[in-house]
């Protein structure tokens, strides 16, 4: 059978079903061997086969009876090509949108997606927080999922209205093909730090795996990119797209000016192509108002002005997990953000320092089976930004959490210091760092964001930093009237 048979296949009103993880296989499915993160699917075949697979799409020779065998030279996008097909092409009835970098994706779609709706445009979302389809909207469970499920929360899209698609482009995604069945219309690069260094090795190799949306951009799509970012000039070189280049400390196309913040918001000013339009917003910080600005080059490639531009940016009143303030009427201030990275974790620490009138305390850990050499790094900007920190667990997974703390730990340059206390109960920590806070403090939560769940050995656990930060805050009240 050729893969052309296999795509006419899939067109039926009898279309078999697809299936990239073994387990889901039914009879008379279609299994594509697709080689994961951790596990190739290649040695899943017999599995596959066992639970009734009828075709199979592979990279290797494989004889078995019964089963029509199909050879491609990428089997991933030979997914994302039969699961557009299967879905009946909804890639191709959307105006389709990209994020990609290691810190601001998710608060990049929120925006777009503000101003695309402000301005009338039914717009779908695939983030790292959630996955909206007009039609349902479901927490995520992965930034960037897998093409088959892309192409069936395209087709609700399409279904429901919407005219556009925002999405985040995780590193993992790219280097795996999940997006190789979609052309985007524009993509935008936020930054890039260390991050995934368990899963890329190279920080080199990363940042290949970004360039990868940008060189698969037609030469009428638009390149939206962070002239603040030195990577962004060898994204440049490699596309073929327009390029509105946006930045706050360098000469570029789409440009802001800060004029005011505090606690509560920030003040700007866009300029583009001589046009000037002031906004206010309630994110924070000097990275926040880069975010806006790739926000703002996503949505001037679609033919957006600047006017309307700025009040959708303006409408966006929170985002969850990002910087999000806990409600409270208490004379300090409590905050939960998804920082969970060294640079992260600097652009909230720096934007909080001189917005704080007390004691800035910072509570982090890091997650545990993941990138090992950001722990110590997390540390030393901590210890240079706080004035006090609660080093605890974040998502052990199946390391023990006192081994994570512990290498955390070798980045201070004073770790028995008063003002670093070691908990690995995070709930704990959480507790004793709002207990500890006084009039004009401000305590960051970090590392978790909008995530309501904690992965212990291999048990995932209802768990929000939120909850537990709105129970104390009450918990302080009850104690003060009784």
């Amino acid at each position: 059978m050729t893969f052309e048979e296999l795509l006419d296949l899939v067109s039926t009103q009898k279309r078999p079903g697809l299936c990239i993880d073994s387990r889901d296989v039914k009879e008379g499915d279609i299994f594509i061997a697709i080689k994961g993160t951790i596990h190739d699917g290649h040695d899943f075949i017999d599995q596959a086969i066992q639970n009734g697979a009828r075709y199979l799409v592979s990279r290797k020779a494989v004889k078995k009876e019964n089963v029509e065998v199909v050879l491609v030279d990428n089997t991933a996008k030979a997914a994302a090509i039969l699961a557009q097909k299967a879905a009946d092409s909804p890639a191709s009835k959307l105006t389709n949108l990209a994020v990609t970098g290691t810190n601001g994706k998710t608060t990049v779609a929120f925006l777009v997606r503000s101003v695309l709706e402000n301005a009338g445009q039914k717009t779908g979302l695939i983030t790292t927080i959630l996955y909206d389809t007009g039609r349902t909207s479901t927490q995520a469970t992965l930034t960037t999922p897998d093409c088959i499920t892309i192409a069936k929360m395209q087709q609700q899209m399409v279904q429901t209205g919407s005219k556009y698609m925002v999405i985040e482009a995780s590193s993992h995604a790219l280097s795996q093909g999940r997006l190789a069945a979609i052309d985007f219309d524009a993509a935008a690069f936020t930054n890039l730090s260390s991050e995934h260094m368990d899963y890329h090795k190279t920080k080199e190799d990363y940042l290949q795996a970004k360039i990868r949306l940008f060189e698969n951009l037609p030469s009428n799509a638009t390149a939206v990119l962070n002239k603040d970012s030195k990577e962004a000039k060898q994204i440049a070189d490699k596309t073929n797209a327009k390029i509105i280049w946006f930045g706050i400390d360098s000469q570029a196309d789409l440009t802001a000016h800060i004029e005011s913040t505090d606690i509560n918001g920030t003040a700007i000013e866009l300029k583009f192509a001589g046009q000037k339009q002031k906004l206010t917003t309630p994110l924070l910080g000097k990275y926040n108002v880069s975010n806006l600005l790739a926000a703002a080059g996503l949505c001037i490639a679609e033919g957006l002005d600047l006017q309307t531009i700025a009040k959708g940016l303006s409408a966006l009143k929170v985002i969850p997990g990002r910087l999000e303030k806990v409600d409270s009427d208490k004379d300090f201030t409590v905050l939960v953000d998804y920082a969970h990275t060294d640079d992260a974790l600097k652009n909230v620490l720096s934007t909080l320092r001189p917005l704080c009138r007390g004691k800035l305390t910072v509570v982090f850990g890091c997650g545990g089976d993941r990138d090992k050499t950001k722990r110590p790094r997390m540390a030393r900007v901590a210890e240079q930004l706080a004035d006090q920190i609660f080093v605890t667990t974040d998502n052990p997974r199946t390391e023990h959490p006192l081994e994570i703390i512990g290498q955390i730990v070798t980045g201070f340059d004073n770790p028995v210091a008063d003002t670093i206390i070691k908990e690995p109960d995070r709930k704990t920590a959480i507790e004793q760092a709002i207990n500890s806070a006084s009039a004009g403090d401000i305590v960051l939560i970090a590392g978790k964001g909008h995530e309501n769940y904690q992965i212990i050995e291999n048990e995932k656990i209802h768990f929000s930093d939120k909850e537990i930060a709105i129970d104390c805050l009450k918990n302080l009240n009850e104690k003060i009237n009784s």
